[in-house]
């Protein structure tokens, strides 16, 4: 017979996703309501203006994506790019080629700029190659987890609105855990997940769309047939994807109720509970926590002896890339960690594959007991990786 659902307890510092709050895990387990209840659509209300705060803006459109973070990025893609329109993406790890992919798909005419893993690019780097490609959208990572960067934002969007190009962003890992201003900065789409710094479990994409970038999305607008009325009229072309269409989806959060999905009930209350907690913290006090835990997990892998990987300076506050040490198994170290310990941290990608570890501090593990125990974790299993380990395979044999 199988049995319930019964996880292992793990203490997740990796990259994410991270252990979900509590309280973020209580909200989930509510019951569920008709998806036009009064009650339904007043949550829905409050979750959009919650979000508004998480994100530093004012957007009329900002809402939920259902789908893990991957489908806030594709539906802001699919929905600003039209076949044959041309996207600038920096690349600075592996996530950034991942909005190149997404851009691909979309059939866009996709060109790039890349900086080496464990860098960023300087505003005038972007704003020479914005100047040269003239795209539609400038799409940029803000926090790479691959690598750790954290990409300053605050001057491409002045950038974008002197070649009148559209800025999106994914904020996926850094949400909450670092300095993030919407409207401040210029963004006109920014979208995120739940599983990092915001607390939660990945499976609902907060999104955020400015008047500029909704107008261009609007401008595509194609109501399905058997809930168009007669008023609704068709608008250029047609987004690719039916699920991910933005257009239909502002329709169904916003005062028209039109159908269009049966909203993810439970991952809405989760992701109502998230961004309610940040807002309560305090914005500036959520980045503070990060910076803070961030700044001891970063001193104290340093403390072991270990190397940190890339741009210090622009590191994100929640995720540290840590050098494996020659003659150390990175992935036995990794195992003995999670078996003898019940702590996950991450391994990486591509160039840096095998050769960092990524230790996370971030969302409702950004605290200190969480902190001291992964570090007191970390350095007993480096002593005992050595020739204590070979002796005791001796003694064993």
């Amino acid at each position: 017979m199988i049995g319930p659902i019964d996880p292992p307890t793990r203490l997740l510092m990796g990259p994410g996703p991270i252990n979900a709050d509590p309280r973020v895990l209580r909200a989930m387990s509510a019951q569920l309501v008709g998806q036009y209840d009064p009650w339904m659509t007043a949550t829905m209300n409050e979750t959009m203006e919650l979000y508004r705060e998480v994100f530093g803006t004012r957007n009329e459109q900002t809402f939920l994506v259902d789908g893990t973070s991957r489908a806030g990025i594709e539906a802001a893609l699919v929905s600003l790019l039209e076949p044959g329109d041309r996207v600038l993406v920096p690349v600075f790890g592996r996530f950034g080629h991942l909005l190149v992919e997404i851009a691909e798909r979309c059939r866009a005419e996709v060109h790039t700029i890349e900086v080496p893993w464990g860098e960023v690019f300087p505003a005038e780097q972007v704003e020479d190659a914005v100047r040269r490609v003239r795209p539609k959208v400038l799409a940029v990572v803000q926090g790479d987890t691959s690598t750790t960067m954290c990409q300053p934002l605050a001057d491409l969007g002045e950038i974008c609105r002197r070649h009148d190009v559209l800025l999106y962003c994914d904020a996926t890992a850094s949400l909450g855990g670092n300095e993030f201003e919407m409207d401040a900065w210029g963004l006109d789409v920014a979208t995120a997940g739940l599983q990092k710094c915001l607390g939660g479990p990945s499976g609902s994409a907060p999104i955020s769309v400015s008047d500029r970038a909704a107008d261009v999305i609007n401008a595509r607008k194609h109501v399905e047939a058997g809930i168009r009325s007669d008023d609704d009229v068709d608008h250029g072309e047609r987004i690719a994807s039916n699920y991910l269409d933005l257009a239909q989806v502002m329709d169904y959060w916003g005062p028209r109720r039109l159908n269009h999905h049966t909203e993810a009930t439970t991952m809405l209350y989760g992701a109502r509970e998230c961004a309610r907690l940040l807002v309560e913290e305090g914005l500036a006090a959520a980045v503070e926590r990060h910076a803070l835990h961030g700044r001891a997990m970063l001193e104290g892998v340093q403390g072991l002896g270990l190397r940190v990987f890339g741009d210090v300076d622009h590191k994100m506050h929640n995720v540290v890339a840590v050098e494996i040490p020659d003659g150390v198994d990175g992935d036995r170290t990794r195992g003995v960690l999670l078996e003898e310990f019940g702590i996950e941290i991450g391994t990486s990608f591509g160039p840096l594959h095998g050769k960092v570890w990524r230790i996370g501090t971030m969302g409702y593990n950004a605290r200190t007991d969480a902190v001291l125990t992964t570090l007191a974790a970390l350095e007993q299993v480096l002593r005992t990786t050595g020739g204590v380990t070979a002796a005791q395979e001796v003694y064993a044999s």
